[in-house]
């Protein structure tokens, strides 16, 4: 796989960076890789090169682009974190989903993409993987450990394709009322999967931080990986070669 950082035109004028994964086989499918609270950071980019040696074509945007371009926090560093928070009281969620669509569209129209364009979230990228599910026509979701999505809920009739909420048991960030209110609103939606990781804390799956647990992670990510392929095809079309 190689890697780049690419600009991606926005929809309301000006432009903003994106790392971009790219694996070694073509065609692939496309995979839009959503930042935590801490930016496009090296776990970002580590998680974006994982998904590239599956076969998917990774972009993850810079999200905070409007608000201080190329940000990357470290979530241990306690002044770091307390930053990631700053900006995510400043962070305009509708532009940022108006951000992902841009990026949606930079995918599909990639020389080596087959069309097919999911979405990976954590965090406040687990909040807006739930919004790409009900605000685009994204092939498929995944929300790990999304925040404020109880506060969302109205949006849920709008899901089309398939969705994954990966659910922390004890995030600190979403309360078990708002996690029974989440399961109680999406019971019913047969394109919404939920799974609750018990006694899991918010950030499970981030490699190199306290908050990972590596069976948690890995079983996420083998349910993650199943569902791409699923729904978006193994990340190469079969018989194609690089």
């Amino acid at each position: 796989m190689t890697s780049q950082n690419v600009t991606i035109p926005a929809f309301s004028g000006g432009s903003f960076s994106a790392y971009l994964a790219v694996p070694s086989t073509q065609p692939s499918a496309g995979i839009v890789l959503i930042q935590e609270i801490l930016g496009v950071n090296q776990n970002m980019r580590q998680t974006a090169d994982d998904y590239a040696k599956e076969g998917y074509l990774v972009l993850v945007p810079d999200l905070y682009w409007r608000l201080e371009p190329g940000v990357q926090l470290d979530s241990e560093i306690k002044e770091q974190l307390a930053k990631g928070f700053e900006l995510l009281q400043a962070f305009d969620v509708d532009s940022g989903v108006e951000d992902l669509k841009a990026s949606l569209a930079f995918l599909r129209q990639h020389p080596s993409s087959t069309g097919k364009v999911g979405s990976v979230g954590f965090c406040l990228g687990g909040k807006l993987a739930y919004f790409m599910a009900t605000r685009t026509d994204a092939d498929a979701n995944v929300s790990y450990y999304g925040v404020d999505i109880d506060n969302n809920l109205a949006e849920a009739a709008k899901i089309q394709k398939p969705l994954i909420l990966h659910m922390s048991g004890k995030d600190e960030y979403v309360s078990p009322g708002a996690q029974a209110t989440i399961q109680q609103g999406l019971k019913d939606n047969p394109l919404v999967t939920i799974y609750r990781y018990e006694g899991m804390n918010h950030g499970f799956s981030r490699v190199g931080s306290s908050a990972y647990r590596q069976e948690a992670a890995e079983l996420a990510g083998d349910r993650t990986l199943a569902f791409l392929k699923q729904h978006l095809g193994s990340g190469v079309i079969q018989g194609a070669t690089a």
